[in-house]
């Protein structure tokens, strides 16, 4: 499982890196620490998500700016053998509303780097994706300088809960699977 963002401080609370976000919500759930991972230009924890019986996973944060994600998220599904109708991206979503969570399997990249870059390295767009709502920048912004810019003050009030309601919708995709998330979490 891959949450995409860009590496750094002056990235960590970007809308862009929301799905990074998502990830460390759900590595302090299964109780460990990230840490570098020799094969991957990544940071790395392994465990079980939804608790001790949950199923095992492994979480990834690429080291890589957005548009680089293939190559880390590739060489880490290569070192885990995780084929890729098993792999899950957290990643930012422009065209859903801020909060929203949309879960599907493949799908285009809809001019997301970042899902681009995992397309060609992966030699296929097909793997999970837990779309994570960023809304669409306002007036005639540029959508790039948006999702480099940090979380407005009403959507900080907001972005604790919707980092937790993303980390359920994941646990609820490895538990139960893509249809039963889907009825729970599509908003």
């Amino acid at each position: 499982m891959a949450g995409l963002g860009n590496p750094g401080p002056d990235y960590a609370a970007t809308r862009h890196n929301v799905g990074a976000m998502a990830l460390d919500v759900l590595g302090s759930r299964a109780g460990g620490r990230f840490g570098p991972h020799r094969r991957g230009r990544a940071d790395v924890l392994e465990g079980r998500i939804g608790g001790p019986g949950g199923p095992r996973a492994v979480l990834a944060k690429p080291r890589s700016y957005m548009n680089e994600s293939g190559g880390p998220v590739s060489a880490l599904a290569q070192a885990f053998k995780i084929p890729p109708e098993r792999l899950v991206v957290l990643h930012d979503e422009l065209d859903l509303p801020f909060g929203a969570i949309r879960l599907k399997l493949g799908g285009g990249d809809n001019g997301h780097n970042g899902l681009k870059s995992i397309r060609r390295s992966l030699g296929t767009g097909e793997y999970l994706r837990v779309r994570l709502g960023i809304g669409r920048p306002p007036g005639r912004q540029d959508p790039a300088d948006f999702v480099l810019k940090p979380f407005s003050s009403p959507e900080r009030k907001e972005l604790d809960v919707f980092l937790e309601r993303a980390a359920d919708a994941v646990e609820e995709l490895l538990s139960e699977g893509l249809e039963r998330a889907q009825s729970a979490f599509n908003d």
